[in-house]
Parts: C-alpha cells; structure tokens; sequence
C-alpha cells in the first residue's frame, strides 16, 4: 500500500494541478480588462474628492474629463499662432461634447497660451476617455516653433492608463528573467532551476483567476499597481518557500532511498515554517482591509491572494515534481543516498562565530548603523505631484510643467465644488469671495446637486492653491469640494490616517502567530523589532538617494505604510526560517550559543539565496515607469538585503546569544535545559542549500 502511494500521489497531484491551470487559464487572462486605474480608483472612501467623483458621476454625461490644450512658442507667440490655436480648438468643439466654452488664457510674457476644457464625453470608460483625448491630440498641433500640448487631469489619466497597460508583459517578463538567472547561479543545473519556476507561474496563473472571481463577486478594485505588486510578491515569495524545501529535500535525500520518502521527510521539517511564513505575510497584507484608502485595501487581498497561492503551488506542485524527476532532477550535483556533503568553510559558519564571540558589541554596532541610516528619512522629498509621477515625460506632464514655468501664480485645473441645488447661488457667491481665488462658475446639476468650477490663484498642488481649497472646505460646510489637486490632498491626509491605524494591526497580528509558533515572548518581539528597524533604514536610504540620485522629485504618500507592511511581513519570514531552526535545535538539547550558531550555519545559505530572490525581484519594479512603483521596489529590495545580510546574520544571532535561554520565555525551554544530547557547531561545515 505505501508503495501504491508512492508512485500514485505525485501524479494525482500532477493532474489535479492541469485540471486547476485549465480552470485558472481563462479567467486569469481577463484579470487585465477589469483593471481601474483612474485618480478616484485610489482615494479614500469618506473624503470630500471622492464625494465629488461619486456624484459627477450621476450628472449628465458622468464625471467631466478635465484637459488643458496648451500652446507655446519661445519668445512670444505670434498672431498666426494665436488664430491657429482658436481654429483647432474651434474643431476640437465641434468634434465633441464639451462642458464648457473653451477661452484662451494668455500668459504674462505672451509665450504661452492655454485653453481649459472640460467634456462629459468619455464619461467612465477608461478606453473612451484614451480614444477621447488622442483624438483631440490629433488636432492639436504644432509646427514651425510652436509647440501643442494637451495636459490637464484627463491627459494625465490617459497617459497613465498607457503606461499601466505596459507594465504586464514586461513586468512578468523581467521577473521571470531575473529569478531564472538567480537561480540558475543557485542550483548550478540544467534542470532544477527550471522547476521552481514553472510553479511560481503557475501559481501567478491562479492568484490573478482568483482575483478575477473576488473582483467579480466582491467588487474589489484591480488597478495596475497592485496586479503588479502581486505578481512580484508571487514570484519572490513563492521561490523563497521552493528554496527553503528543496534544500530540505536535498538533505533528506541522503538519509532517505526513494525521492517520496525524502520529500515527506522534509515537508515535515520545514512545513511548519513555511506555513508560519505565508501565514504570516498574508495575515499582513489582510490588516491593509483597515485602510481607508481604496489603493491599499484593494491591495492586501490581492497581496494576500498572491502569497497563498504561491503556498499551495509550493507545498503542493512543486513537490510532485521533484518526486517524479527523482534525483535526476539535480544533474550534475546529485545528492546520492548515504552520501556526506562536500566539506567546505562556510562563510555563515564564520559569521556566526564572529558575531558569538561579542554578541553585545555586534548589537550596539548594528542598532547604532540603523539608526544612522534612518536619519535618512528626514531627507526624503516632498510630497509626489501628478506631473512627477512618471520616470519618463509624457505629453501631458511636460504640458504641465510648461504651464508651471508660464503660470507660476495661477491655476491650470479648476477646483470642483458640489453644492446642494438649493445653495447653489450661495455657494458660487462664497465661492467667489473666498480668498485665493479668480474666478468660479455654475456648471452642470443632477437636481440635488450643482457643480461649480473654482479656478485659483496658486499653481496645481503649490502651498497656496492647497490653502484655497482648505478655505472653500472651511466656508462651504454643506458643499464637497474635489478635483484634481483636492484628490491629492486627500490622499495625502488619509495615507496618515491609514498608518496610524494598520501599523499596529500589522504589528499585532504578526505578534500573535510568533508567539503561536515560538511559544515565547521575547523571540517574537527581539524578531518584530529588528524588522522595524530595517525599514527605518531602508526609507533613511531612500531620503539620501531619491532626489539626488535616482531624480524622483517626490515621495509617494503610501510609501510608508505599505512599504512598512511588506517589509515587516516578508522580514518576519526569514525570521521564522532562522528561529524555527534555532527552536529545533534547542529541544534537541543545545545550549543557546550552540543552537543560535548551528541554526545560522544550516539556514545562511538558503536565507542569503532566498533574500537576494527576492530582493532582485522587488527590485524589477524599479525598472518600470511609474515612481511609486519604482520607490516601492527600491525600499523594499534596501531593506530585505538589509535583513538578510545585516540584522537575521549578525544581529539577531548576537541578541540571541547574549539572551541565551531567556530568548524562549516564559516558554518551557527558558527554564530548564531540553533532554537529549547537546549538539554542537561545527564551523566547517557546508550551509543548507549548498553543494
């Protein structure tokens, strides 16, 4: 019967996985076609801009697509410039259905000229709304010296859609490169490499078809940024967990005959850990639920979604595999059955003793370098506006920046009040005498409610024009004020709000499945500790080198709070793979010093390869084109080299040691040495994961 098993349960899990990927297939390639990528896709639920968004939406023609034609000419435009402007946007008026009469706004130096208008057209179709403003581009025109530009919130949001649209095939692409390549360099075979890899796209497959079914079942919004981000966290997760059990497996193969055997072996040895892991990160991710803010609460379901499946693929997948490749699978390093590994000086072995030998230096050193690095974060760049929002410059950010340069004391985009039709004369008439703005006018109705367009003094996004919109916040109480810059501010105020609020969930709900797996209180938080600290110094690395290294001339306002839950989460799990070691050891009767240096020698080797994984695999999204994703993805990679290398290598094996027993209290092994024979270091010998 066992042997019937053997042979019959790697292919039964096989086939359930075909049936699974045939299933998945479909529904994962439509994941792409419901992904909502507009400015009101990200704001909070509560606040006064999205308010607006709802309920233009309602208004005839739904919400208004705001663009800004923009015309320019170095030393001054000419009158042929001027009567070619109004022709064009003579055209654009009759091509389609504008909102507004467009009237041209000359600036002071007369270079400029610029036309704001405003159509209900596309209304709440992302593809219109790109076929709506190519179209006008194809109209607006320059030539011989004269530039034409379209900008304002619509070509933004087109340009945005454009580039999200980008991001899936070489996101995916480059990951896959990247881990193939660490890999390859890894394992050293033809073979191996390839394996854990097909998984992870396997389970990429399924983590988008869920994610499909909770959009159409729940609603939750799909926007680029997130799709993204999962696809990284299943890739980099997904090979950590395949790193961590095939060097298991490669163990056990030299104790065990048959390749099932093996696999059961080490599937009970490292399972726990890397259940507690996964448990961990998606438990992280789901605090993001919390978050007023829809960008991150439609991410942590779908971070979440990513890792589990990335578990069960791993657990699961990629185990029948290696069974049915057999030992083969390791060509030409294959671990024969009652084999010795190759003696060799490992690098771990010798950092871990360095760090033995003064445990309470290596933590001062450690904690004081940390520290400085996060000073850092007292460096980083203002808040990030929707011109600097691309790595490169699309035609709607350099129309923005042109009308910045020509405008430097007046408004591009209007600031939109909805007020109760009842107020509506009221309100314009406040509106009006509000300080800081030039004009304002009545637009559209549903009935219940009027539109009126404010347009300010300050420049989108300044300090002024923010004041502006406080003040019409402050003296229309019954009114919602929203638009463009409003939206920002309000992701700005809320991003605050949000990590105020989901920083101690996250820290909460980690605490409790340490505590869970350790049976202690202060390994989990000597472990929660450390992995705060790193992403001190990961943001402080950022501040020195966003703005004068990599050019970002701004900071995302949900850089903190999500980078805080990945790093934190994902941080963790090298954490569990190190401790759970160290606990194995401990009950197998090592004395602490010992267990903490035997449980670095065994595990450095695969936490470094699983670190520098995964690392490499955040660090893919700085290759894309949109700053917060390029920002995300630096801090992240920082902080998990950091973990890696710095803080699992050196300081938590040093704390560990200078606590000693103490590390597992008030669990039973702070009390009393574990039965059985002390298991010593051995500094020579080769790492787990290691040929």
């Amino acid at each position: 019967m066992a042997a019937k098993k053997r042979r019959t349960l790697p292919w039964i899990a096989l086939a359930l996985w075909i049936g699974v990927l045939a299933l998945a297939g479909p529904l994962a390639g439509k994941l792409a076609d419901v992904q909502q990528n507009r400015q009101v896709d990200y704001l909070p639920g509560n606040a006064d801009s999205t308010q607006v968004a709802k309920i233009q939406d309602q208004m005839p023609g739904g919400e208004a697509t705001e663009l800004v034609l923009v015309y320019q000419r170095d030393g001054g435009l000419t009158a042929k410039d001027k009567a070619e402007a109004a022709r064009q946007v003579d055209k654009v008026a009759a091509d389609h259905k504008l909102a507004n009469e467009p009237k041209g706004i000359p600036s002071e130096d007369g270079s400029t000229l610029m036309y704001p208008v405003s159509s209900t057209e596309p209304g709440q179709d992302d593809e219109a709304l790109a076929a709506f403003v190519d179209e006008v581009r194809q109209v607006v025109q320059g030539g011989d010296g004269l530039t034409a530009e379209v900008g304002g919130q619509g070509g933004l949001t087109a340009d945005a859609k454009e580039v999200f649209k980008s991001l899936d095939g070489p996101l995916l692409y480059t990951t896959v490169a990247v881990v193939a390549i660490l890999l390859i360099i890894i394992y050293r075979s033809p073979l191996l490499w390839l394996v854990p890899l097909v998984v992870a796209g396997v389970a990429d497959a399924l983590s988008m078809a869920v994610t499909y079914g909770l959009h159409q079942g729940f609603d939750i919004t799909v926007s680029g940024q997130s799709q993204g981000v999962m696809t990284i966290l299943v890739f980099g997760a997904g090979t950590d967990y395949a790193l961590l059990i095939i060097s298991r497996y490669r163990e056990e193969l030299r104790r065990k005959e048959r390749p099932y055997d093996a696999m059961a072996s080490a599937l009970r040895g490292c399972g726990p850990a890397v259940l507690a892991s996964s448990g961990t990160v998606a438990a992280g991710m789901l605090c993001l639920l919390a978050a007023d803010l829809n960008s991150s609460r439609s991410m942590g379901p779908m971070a979440a979604v990513g890792v589990l499946c990335a578990l069960v693929a791993m657990m699961t997948l990629l185990p029948a595999l290696l069974v049915l490749f057999g030992r083969r699978v390791f060509w030409p390093l294959i671990p024969a059955f009652g084999s010795a590994p190759k003696q060799r000086k490992s690098l771990f072995a010798a950092m871990g003793s360095s760090a033995g030998r003064r445990p309470i230096a290596v933590l001062v050193t450690g904690a004081a370098v940390l520290g400085a690095l996060a000073l850092g974060s007292f460096s980083l760049p203002g808040d990030l506006k929707q011109e600097d929002t691309f790595t490169s410059k699309p035609e709607s950010v350099t129309a923005m920046a042109t009308l910045a340069e020509a405008y430097p004391e007046k408004s591009s985009q209007p600031i939109v009040v909805i007020a109760p039709t009842g107020e509506a004369k009221k309100a314009l008439g406040t509106a009006r005498t509000t300080e800081g703005v030039v004009g304002a006018e009545r637009g559209r109705s549903t009935g219940s409610w009027t539109e009126i367009a404010v347009l300010a003094k300050g420049a989108p996004q300044s300090a002024a024009e923010t004041a502006t919109i406080e003040a019409l916040r402050e003296r229309l109480p019954d009114s919602y004020v929203g638009g463009p810059s409003a939206q920002a501010l309000d992701l700005e105020t809320t991003s605050a709000r949000d990590t105020k609020i989901i920083v101690p969930l996250v820290l909460l709900a980690i605490l409790v499945i340490l505590v869970a797996l350790l049976r202690s209180l202060v390994a989990p938080l000597m472990l929660i500790g450390a992995v705060v600290a790193v992403w001190g110094a990961s943001v402080g690395i950022g501040g020195l080198v966003f703005d004068s290294l990599l050019g970002f001339e701004g900071t995302d306002p949900g850089l903190p709070l999500l980078s805080f839950v990945f790093l934190v989460a994902l941080g963790v799990d090298y954490g569990i793979f190190l401790m759970h070691r160290m606990r194995e050891e401990s009950l197998a009767g090592a004395d602490p010093s010992a267990a903490a240096l035997t449980s670095l020698r065994t595990t450095g080797g695969v936490i470094a390869s699983a670190g520098l994984v995964l690392a490499a695999t955040f660090g893919v999204l700085m290759s894309m084109p949109m700053v917060a994703l390029a920002e995300l993805g630096f801090v992240i990679a920082i902080g998990v080299l950091l973990d890696t290398f710095l803080v699992r290598t050196y300081l938590v094996t040093s704390a560990s040691v200078a606590l000693g027993r103490k590390v597992w209290w008030p669990g039973p092994l702070s009390k009393e040495p574990a039965a059985g024979h002390e298991v010593l270091p051995e500094p020579d010998k080769q790492p787990a994961g290691a040929h």
